[in-house]
């Protein structure tokens, strides 16, 4: 059984607080990045709203704050926060924009951040928003999903099939939420390959397909159906 670390967790145990920093002003990610991994957090980046999009759905349970900007190439920051919010996943969210009316700051607030900082700004205050988001209470916890008997705890970060309790590698866990925020769809190789390994990954390698076939082995206990397919000659699809 793979488990996450809750925020509370994290400050209880002394580990870094992890923070994505979604911007793609290279200087900003830059400064962003070297300034908060200062301070004794972990930082990741991302600069484009489709890739931050996939990344938050797929590896939320990771964070602990996303630090988000309203301006970004493929989806914008404030459709990236609803979308965020639709899928369930309340991981605190500080928006940046250079946008400063009381129009733009409601609009902001009203796609799900938890806060709204206006560039520029003083390092010290973002400092100072991100330490009060992160003593906020945590949010109700986002849905379970469900496909069938196998239920996901996003948040628990556990799997279970039919109430036998599953155990999975990270990577196997990620693959089946993927899989199953996606059920019903026919997801390819080079997608799968795509949203779980870097692009440096090789793309003839057999990986997806190794985790494929272990993953079906560990969720393969219940009624008898097959849960994960394949679909030959084009991928996998998780079904009820």
């Amino acid at each position: 059984m793979y488990r996450g670390t809750s925020r509370a967790e994290t400050e209880r145990r002394g580990a870094q607080v992890r923070v994505l920093v979604v911007e793609d002003e290279a200087a900003m990610a830059r400064a962003l990045k070297r300034g908060l991994e200062k301070e004794g957090y972990a930082v990741d980046t991302e600069a484009d709203g489709d890739q931050a999009a996939t990344r938050i759905q797929v590896n939320h349970g990771e964070y602990d704050l996303i630090i988000l900007d309203v301006v970004l190439p493929g989806m914008s920051g404030m459709d990236l926060c609803m979308a965020t919010r639709r899928a369930g996943i309340t991981l605190p969210i500080l928006m940046l924009t250079a946008r400063d009316s009381t129009h733009d700051k409601v609009r902001g607030l009203d796609s799900g951040a938890d806060d709204y900082l206006v560039k520029p700004f003083d390092f010290d205050e973002l400092l100072a928003r991100m330490r009060t988001i992160l003593r906020r209470p945590e949010a109700a916890l986002p849905p379970l999903l469900k496909v069938g008997e196998l239920v996901l705890d996003p948040v628990a970060r556990t799997v279970e099939r039919a109430g036998r309790l599953i155990t999975l590698t990270t990577k196997e866990f990620v693959l089946l939420e993927f899989l199953m925020r996606n059920a019903g769809q026919v997801l390819t190789r080079d997608q799968l390959l795509g949203h779980l390994w870097d692009e440096e990954f090789d793309s003839f390698s057999n990986v997806v397909d190794v985790h494929i076939k272990n993953l079906r082995k560990k969720i393969g206990v219940g009624d008898g159906r097959t849960l994960l397919e394949t679909v030959r000659g084009v991928g996998y699809r998780l079904v009820g």
